[in-house]
């Protein structure tokens, strides 16, 4: 019988053996390059990065440059604060193992070096007579994926010089063009790959081995976010996949139990790391329902090139031949009929992978790469049932050593926001292009959601998906990565009285038994806060994960429909200024939600009536600047607008690195298609305060109604006061109306919190007062969009850290926003799940987005 100390041991001695393999493997021979860099310097998972000059064969077509803004989505300055920038075709040379296949990833963060525009720079890029990329542009790519940075990841085949060129050659296809590079990585690493079986042709195995290859997703399915250097030995990242899941059916996660010891075979051990093998995604235990139902995923790649698409498995439940059989489907073709994961590993607990390859022609609908498990009902199983562990997707070079695909498209809806922009950008001078290029990789704050509106009109069956992940390689994560809920597949739950099938699929649902375990039985010392729905307690579930548990109050005016709409809205919204929702509970007349928990509270306890310190107003800025992030994705991330209805301070809540989350969606509302329609009728709910005054009079909801709300909430960040407070003169009462009044008068600034008097800078402080102020206009249409409020606050911050550097023409300083581009960045997952066909307008229908760690 295998004891706790057993498992213990055998993790502590494989995270040591994979440490060891780590330095062992990966550091031998490895070159990483912090391009444009003068020391070396380790990035923030303890990588060490030296400069690049002496890999160069010639300097004088190059030279380094510091990036001109830091955007707050970079998980590191290092490498992606420095680069190189080429204006004439340039090498670099290393010299490398003959018999190795090698990792080459290239970093990329596309802003303003050297006073140069960050849309001018399109180039190519060949290692070793492979070309990766060609007519590449990182701007375009990080626009249209909403991303601010950019990572490419090859895996070449050996050298037989030993000798590997890197050359970035800018494209004569434009004028001004320039190439750069941030951070290049030279890995030596295994040869993992070997021939797969061609989908549909089982008699044609395709060469993989000899093959170059691009790495265009790398999951951990149902598990959690992987970092390079917990990898099993090949610097790998790995990502959540539930961004990629298509339909309202998204299974549940689970991790192995205690009495599960995963035991890696030495041709096993490299292929994924324990983490990826130790957690899984199963259908879920509704055989009736899993009988007629797919667990599918979708991917967009490029059209003419081979793809190869790993399956990781490692049965974590079953013990017997046959009682989980499956099949396997890839763009909608049968890869595998009754696929036994006991039967081909031989056990529980023992990882193997399975390879399959798929052409991806350039007809119309073939851009997207469908992946599906369905149970083998005429095997009649057990359980019908799938599982998955991970799941890779490669992309092959074709005849002519090529991997580079098409620049990406930006979405209609992306381009349609940047139409209806109020304000064009200046490009009248240098210095108005390091606004421009600080955007860099997000310029505009679009969608790549109307991909898959795209997607849905050119492929028959797809209900609306979307997927712009692989220009992007991969979706990029925040700095602070959710965790993955799980749970066990004999979790059995019951359908709720109170949700709809499609709510008790979407996330976890734990028992009241482990939620009054995870509080202590709800003590009152666990209590970290009381809303209008209840209590919030601070609590722990699978041993050791912190989570805040909001229990509803049966007095509460916030009853069912609020407790629906909050899991089936928010557990399908992935961004990092969203707060994540990790389950529900709905046991003994009990409605409880599970989120992550925010280990610095919310917004308004460090502004007024606090112990805490006061913030700073840098601190200010980027809090509402990722306010503003998160409500400007639900205002245009997802096929319909999602209007939040309920912004203000308590409802904006801290993580332990002080990224702002919004919280708190059961007031929650679809908004209008913007095609057909301009608003929604509803009753006005909200909170006072903070009412937008033009719905209170009409009842006719907008996304502008939020904006009001925000710009409530941007007046009690300045002045550290309560939206509301009756002890004030009658005058004073509303913040609102007595900010408003301040400011036409000429004298807001007496009313500014004295912790900020005298640190915020002239022209900061104008721009922050007229964005409020906008955002407070009594009609709707005078007040500005989500987006337009985000770029003015990204520019206040901007002029606040460089009050010399930012310089605006004389004719630009009577317009309200000098903008050379939207915000920075919109960091979200570019993902793929789309609902279908509209019904009522209570209806909730998304393109669901990632939020991943960023690179």
């Amino acid at each position: 019988m295998i004891t706790k100390t057993h498992l213990l041991f055998s993790l502590i001695l494989f995270s040591f053996l994979s440490n060891v393999v780590f330095k062992t493997e990966a550091s031998a021979g490895s070159f990483l390059l912090s391009c444009g860099s003068t020391s070396s310097d380790a990035d923030s998972d303890g990588r060490t990065w030296e400069p690049d000059s002496k890999y160069l064969e010639t300097q004088d077509n190059s030279m380094p440059s510091t990036a001109e803004f830091q955007d707050p989505s970079l998980p590191s300055t290092i490498p992606y604060m420095s680069a190189r920038v080429f204006t004439a075709p340039s090498s670099y040379k290393f010299s490398i193992s003959l018999n190795d296949r090698h990792w080459v990833r290239l970093h990329f963060y596309p802003t303003s070096y050297s006073g140069l525009n960050a849309t001018d720079a399109f180039f190519s890029v060949v290692a070793g007579g492979v070309t990766l990329l060609n007519n590449f542009s990182a701007y375009i790519t990080a626009e249209a994926l909403t991303q601010a940075y950019i990572i490419r990841e090859f895996s070449l085949v050996p050298v037989p010089t030993g000798q590997l060129s890197l050359t970035f050659t800018p494209s004569d296809k434009h004028d001004g063009s320039y190439a750069f590079i941030n951070g290049i990585e030279v890995i030596p690493m295994p040869n993992v790959f070997q021939n797969a079986m061609l989908v549909g042709f089982p008699d044609q195995p395709v060469d993989v081995q000899s093959s170059n290859l691009q790495t265009m997703y790398r999951l951990n399915v149902g598990g959690q976010y992987i970092s390079p250097v917990n990898d099993s030995g090949l610097t790998r990242t790995w990502y959540d996949d539930s961004p990629y899941l298509f339909g309202a059916n998204m299974g549940i996660s689970f991790e192995a139990g205690k009495n599960v010891t995963i035991q890696y075979t030495d041709e096993q051990k490299p292929a994924a790391p324990l983490d990826v093998y130790s957690s899984a995604r199963t259908m879920g235990p509704e055989s009736t329902v899993n009988a007629n139902a797919n667990l599918t995923w979708v991917f967009q790649v490029d059209g003419s090139f081979m793809y190869v698409v790993r399956f990781h498995f490692c049965e974590l439940d079953m013990t017997k031949v046959n009682q989980r059989v499956f099949d396997i489907y890839v763009n909608n073709q049968t890869a595998q009929v009754g696929a036994d994961v006991i039967l081909w590993s031989g056990g529980r607990g023992i990882p193997m992978y399975k390879d399959f390859a798929v052409f991806s022609t350039e007809e119309p609908g073939d851009e997207m790469l469908w992946v599906a498990l369905h149970p083998t009902v005429s095997a009649r199983p057990e359980y019908y049932d799938a599982i998955l562990n991970g799941l890779e997707i490669f992309k092959l070079n074709d005849s002519n050593a090529n991997l580079a695909g098409p620049n990406p498209v930006p979405s209609p809806m992306l381009i349609k926001a940047e139409e209806m922009r109020e304000f064009a950008p200046p490009r009248s001078n240098g210095n108005a292009e390091v606004i421009g290029g600080a955007a860099g990789g997000a310029a505009a704050v679009g969608l790549v959601a109307a991909i898959c509106i795209a997607a849905y009109q050119r492929k028959k069956k797809v209900v609306g998906a979307d997927a712009a992940g692989p220009y992007g390689w991969l979706p990029l994560y925040g700095s602070s990565h959710t965790t993955t809920s799980k749970s066990t597949i004999s979790g059995k739950s019951t359908a709720s009285s109170h949700l709809s099938s499609l709510a008790v699929s979407l996330c976890r649902h734990f028992s009241l038994a482990e939620i009054k375990h995870g509080t202590k039985n709800f003590d009152e010392s666990q209590v970290i806060g009381v809303g209008g729905f209840g209590k919030v307690y601070k609590g722990v579930i699978d041993g050791s994960t912190k989570v805040a548990i909001k229990r509803a109050n049966p007095s509460s005016e916030q009853g069912v429909n609020e407790f629906q709409t909050e899991i089936e809205m928010l557990s399908k919204l992935r961004h990092r200024h969203l707060v994540s929702l990790i389950g529900y509970c709905e046991e003994n007349d009990e409605m409880i939600l599970v989120y992550d928990y925010m280990a610095f509270g919310t917004l308004r306890e460090h502004l007024y009536k606090t112990n805490k310190p006061p913030l700073s107003w840098k601190q200010r800025l980027e809090i509402c600047i990722g306010a503003a992030r998160g409500l400007h994705y639900l205002h245009t991330g997802a096929k319909y607008t999602i209007i939040h209805r309920d912004v203000k301070t308590t409802n904006i809540l801290l993580d332990d690195k002080w990224v702002a989350k919004v919280s708190d969606f059961g007031l929650s509302k679809t908004g209008p298609d913007m095609m057909n329609q301009s608003h929604v009728s509803t009753v006005v709910k909200g909170s006072f305060g903070y009412l937008d005054p033009e719905y209170f009079r009409r009842q006719q909801l907008t996304e502008k109604s939020d904006v009001y709300s925000f710009g409530v909430v941007l007046f009690e960040v300045l002045c550290a006061r309560p939206a509301l407070n009756p002890s004030l003169p009658k005058e004073q009462v509303s913040l609102a109306d007595w900010a408003l009044h301040c400011q036409k008068k000429g004298v807001l600034e007496d009313i500014v919190d004295p912790h900020l008097k005298g640190k915020i800078t002239p022209e900061c402080f104008k721009k922050f007062a007229e964005t409020a102020e906008k955002c407070l206009s009594d009609h709707g249409l005078d007040r500005p969009s989500m987006g337009d409020v985000l770029w003015n606050l990204e520019y206040c911050l901007q002029v606040q850290e460089n009050p010399d550097g930012v310089k605006m023409e004389k004719d630009d300083s009577e317009t309200n926003a000098p903008m050379a581009a939207s915000s920075s960045d919109i960091e979200m997952y570019h993902a793929t799940l789309g609902l279908g066909a509209g019904g009522s307008s209570d209806d909730v229908i998304f393109s669901q987005f990632i939020n991943p760690k960023g690179r």
